[in-house]
């Protein structure tokens, strides 16, 4: 149960901030004793890994809170994410993983789940932080992204401690995840169509 939600609440911080997990599991398996790596996933503690990830990290800070630029990151970002947040959720529920010489055996093994369980939990945060990220732009002329930006830097560094420090805290978490993103889709319907009845029909929306 600690593993599942340890690995949930990385994956959701990586649909945030794809770098942020990966760095923060990787530096606490290497400097300290509150994690430690499974053998498949030790190459996270790398110096070198964790070096490219902090210099993935700041362009991604940086380019995250400049309007317009932020969504083509998002648009970059929606491969990149849920990769990482399978990795995370790899990584953090300490699951094995083996080199896929059989798919067959794979499959049954079900050394894949966790992975893919990762990858639909970013993909979903990722979905959401992009959506949301219109709406703010649209409504604000782009002048919120820095601090929209920042919260969500907050936000998926604080679920990289909690998944570690506190997992069940991660639970309400979830819950509460769930219910803001269906006001955020119910948001996102009710602008798009006062969008269309204010433009004749033209649905699109300006960033």
């Amino acid at each position: 149960m600690l593993e599942l939600a340890t690995g949930t609440g990385l994956a959701l911080s990586a649909g945030l901030n794809a770098w942020i997990p990966l760095i923060f599991l990787g530096a606490l398996s290497r400097f300290t004793d509150l994690v430690e790596l499974p053998a498949t996933w030790a190459w996270l503690e790398n110096g070198w890994v964790l070096a490219i990830l902090s210099v993935l990290l700041v362009l991604e800070f940086a380019a995250d809170k400049i309007p317009v630029l932020d969504s083509i990151n998002d648009v970059v970002q929606t491969v990149i994410r849920p990769t990482a947040g399978g990795i995370a959720f790899g990584a953090g529920s300490m699951s094995e993983t083996t080199t896929v010489t059989d798919p067959g055996a794979f499959v049954q093994s079900g050394q894949w789940i966790p992975i893919v369980a990762g990858i639909v939990l970013a993909l979903g945060t990722h979905a959401a932080k992009a959506g949301g990220r219109v709406v703010a732009n649209t409504v604000s002329g782009g002048t919120a992204a820095p601090a929209v930006s920042a919260a969500e830097d907050v936000t998926s560094i604080g679920l990289g401690f909690l998944s570690v420090l506190a997992p069940l805290a991660i639970i309400p978490v979830v819950i509460l995840f769930v219910i803001g993103v269906v006001l955020l889709v119910r948001s996102l319907v009710k602008h798009r169509r006062a969008r269309a009845a204010g433009h004749g029909g033209d649905d699109g929306y300006y960033v």
